[in-house]
């Protein structure tokens, strides 16, 4: 397995890091939204709302279409491929250590 390069996740792991972001790309996964619509959901302000859309944008995990006025939000689910991907490879050390930790735990028992 490739040896996983953290610069290619580093943006959409800071955009995955805050729960509204997380938040909003759950929105986006049941459909495309406008900003208004996902503004509605928060108690913020529509700027501020703007603002985490930019970072989902700039870790390529969302991205915006213009109909008419307006500005539609929608999930790029290839991004969260990536970060799969990335997290995927760390796999392997949990498997081992599930894997000692039953060996231990059986071990254990047969000592009774």
């Amino acid at each position: 397995m490739r040896t996983p390069k953290p610069k290619d996740v580093q943006p959409i792991f800071r955009a995955l890091a805050d729960p509204t972001r997380r938040a909003i790309i759950t929105m986006l996964a049941e459909g495309e939204r406008p900003i208004a619509e996902i503004a509605a959901v928060f108690k913020m302000t529509r700027p501020a709302v703007a603002k985490h859309l930019a970072i989902l944008r700039a870790g390529g995990l969302i991205s915006v279409q213009q109909r008419g006025r307006e500005r539609i939000n929608r999930i790029e689910p290839t991004a969260l491929r990536a970060a799969a991907d990335w997290l995927k490879y760390f796999e392997v050390f949990w498997d081992e250590r599930l894997a000692l930790l039953k060996a231990a735990v059986e071990g254990k028992d047969q000592c009774k």
